[in-house]
């Protein structure tokens, strides 16, 4: 790590691991809510580093872009990794939008699908990484992302089929 011209490629990988770290706690966060509850404030903290989160889900393509000088047919020649790239990021400003207009009556009836959107995102963008993630394809790191992509999918499995499931069997 130097200040030269090196900043910005070392940079560009610790954006998108930074953030996807921090999505993956909070979607196996959510499994855990009732348990973590005594320790930590599951809500405050994910609303706290969603921002942290947004500013590297900007600034990570944003350096791609920078990177071929703004052009699409360019970079869109990255096959199907970068339309998973395009679909998740899109999927995952759902949360943001729905965050900053949380207040009007369609997102507060619809909150639990916004944060099933972009949980999909959540999990696109894990393939996009993994097939693209140069510091991910081999080693340590490549089965540290393998872990939170199963462990991801699990959660999500839970958390919006099994924990839904069960909450409307026992309501009924």
């Amino acid at each position: 790590w130097r200040l030269d011209s090196t900043l910005v490629q070392n940079l560009f990988p610790l954006l998108g691991i930074c953030a996807f770290t921090i999505m993956w706690l909070h979607v196996v966060g959510g499994v855990f809510e009732k348990s973590l509850a005594q320790y930590v404030n599951l809500e405050k903290f994910v609303h706290l580093t969603s921002y942290l989160v947004l500013i590297c889900i900007i600034a990570h393509p944003l350096i791609v872009l920078i990177g071929v000088k703004f052009n699409i047919g360019m970079l869109l020649q990255g096959g199907t990794y970068i339309w998973l790239a395009i679909v998740g990021f899109l999927l995952l400003i759902t949360y943001d939008i729905g965050k900053a207009m949380r207040k009007k009556d369609f997102f507060v009836r619809h909150w639990n699908k916004i944060l099933f959107i972009s949980t999909i995102g959540f999990l696109l963008i894990f393939f996009h990484s993994l097939g693209l993630g140069s510091s991910l394809q081999s080693g340590l790191l490549r089965k540290l992302w393998i872990f939170y992509g199963v462990t991801g999918i699990i959660a999500t499995i839970y958390t919006y089929g099994i924990k839904m499931f069960l909450k409307r069997f026992i309501e009924k």
